[in-house]
């Protein structure tokens, strides 16, 4: 793995995203927060509320990534066995972890502490607490794997914690050709030349249609500035010979 590039995946925990009840937002928003730090999220996988396949995946993504962000399965209830799963990969034991109980114990004030709202307090041993600047318990860091809340607006919160613990990458830069009434067939030979003329470098096409036209939105990207610009002006000047119209650069 290159020196300056830093690799991140997203670990989705929840049977609602699989059953389609809830649709999840997390892995957008992580995406991109991440790019702005230099680091590629480089995989994401969606598992259920089923230990064994929890520990398998974590285990899995780990060992063959800088970090891990989990999201979800850290509540109250019965099938919220994110803890238990991490703990179990990791081959340590759960805690409550005091600082949370503190926690608890001041803003609930007068409320009991029932034994479903303590397992929220359950901490791997070695684990650090990520902070839950919006509402409720926080997360937990083990190793590289960062153990997040499911709720957006939460995980957002505890996104701010878990950036400054990241070793930062090179930033990659992206740059976008719009090409309007020409399909990808009319433009994949030229995109393919200069992709393996250019390894260093990412070139996608994404097309689009509706009511205004179609067309697709050429993508370049890296690490190295000078070396995308020339493949932008590359692009755009290999497409003008094989005749295709309307073509614009698409400001960021």
């Amino acid at each position: 793995m290159a020196e300056d590039r830093v690799t991140a995946a997203v670990l989705i925990i929840g049977d609602e995203i699989l059953s389609g009840r809830t649709q999840d937002t997390n892995l957008n928003f992580i995406a991109k927060y991440l790019a702005t730090y230099g680091v590629d999220l480089a995989e994401a996988r969606v598992v259920p509320d089923i230990k064994a396949e929890i520990i398998a995946a974590l285990n899995a993504l780990r060992t063959r990534y800088d970090y891990v962000i989990t999201t979800g399965g850290i509540g109250p209830t019965h099938d919220d066995i994110t803890a238990d799963s991490v703990a179990e990969a990791f081959g340590v034991k759960l805690y409550e972890h005091p600082e949370i109980i503190e926690m608890m114990t001041t803003r609930w004030q007068g409320v009991e502490l029932t034994p479903a709202r303590r397992r929220m307090a359950r901490v791997p041993e070695g684990g650090s607490l990520v902070k839950n600047a919006v509402q409720g318990p926080p997360g937990f860091a083990i190793g590289n794997v960062f153990v997040l809340a499911g709720v957006p607006m939460v995980m957002r919160g505890m996104m701010d914690d878990v950036a400054p613990r990241l070793r930062k990458g090179v930033v990659v830069i992206s740059k976008t050709v719009r090409v309007e009434g020409a399909g990808e067939g009319v433009i994949a030979e030229p995109l393919e030349t200069l992709a393996k003329a250019n390894p260093e470098l990412s070139l996608g096409s994404y097309p689009f249609y509706g009511p205004q036209g179609y067309g697709s939105n050429l993508v370049v990207r890296g690490r190295d500035g000078a070396a995308v610009e020339r493949v932008v002006d590359q692009l755009i000047a290999s497409l003008g010979d094989i005749g295709a119209k309307s073509i614009s650069r698409v400001e960021a």
